[in-house]
């Protein structure tokens, strides 16, 4: 990946953090999707977390296979500040979303929550859940830049849950 793809991926991970605030605003835990056009620039969907079974990245794929045909996603990205839990990821496949970029990996989030009954975590990587299937979704994370920004707000978030 160039310089240019890296600022391009990790501004649209930030926003997606940013949008983990606004979930919690909302009384909800701290994830936010992002949903990127074809173009690479477009901001045509951001969704925050709203339940245990209506996660962001879940949430925002189910709007936009409502919105948006299969073959258009397939040229969309969506961006997330953790990466995809297997429920989300399987959604992701079935809305037919070709690409994914994400800050901190699953494991990273399980050492900020915990055990917490709020957030089982489970330890089965996007990448598990999309190699099993029939499509190349790319997968493009962790990106270490965002460590410090994603951490601290899913630490501080599930640390006053307790």
């Amino acid at each position: 990946m160039n310089e240019h793809e890296k600022q391009q991926h990790l501004h649209f991970l930030h926003l997606s953090n940013e949008i983990g605030k606004r979930a919690i605003e909302l009384g909800n835990h701290p994830f936010g999707a992002v949903l990127v056009a074809p173009d690479n620039k477009t901001v045509l969907l951001t969704q925050c977390n709203i339940d245990s079974v209506n996660h962001a990245e879940s949430t925002l794929a189910r709007v936009a296979a409502s919105n948006f045909t299969p073959d258009y996603l397939w040229n969309c990205t969506l961006y997330t500040a953790v990466e995809p839990c297997c429920m989300c990821a399987g959604t992701i496949y079935w809305a037919n979303i070709g690409k994914v970029v994400y800050g901190v990996s699953e494991e990273k989030l399980l050492e900020c929550t915990g055990s917490h009954h709020e957030n089982p975590t489970m330890s089965v990587p996007a990448q598990y859940i999309f190699d099993h299937g029939q499509k190349a979704i790319e997968l493009i994370g962790p990106f270490d830049e965002l460590n410090e920004a994603v951490v601290s707000l899913q630490k501080d978030f599930w640390a006053n849950r307790r």
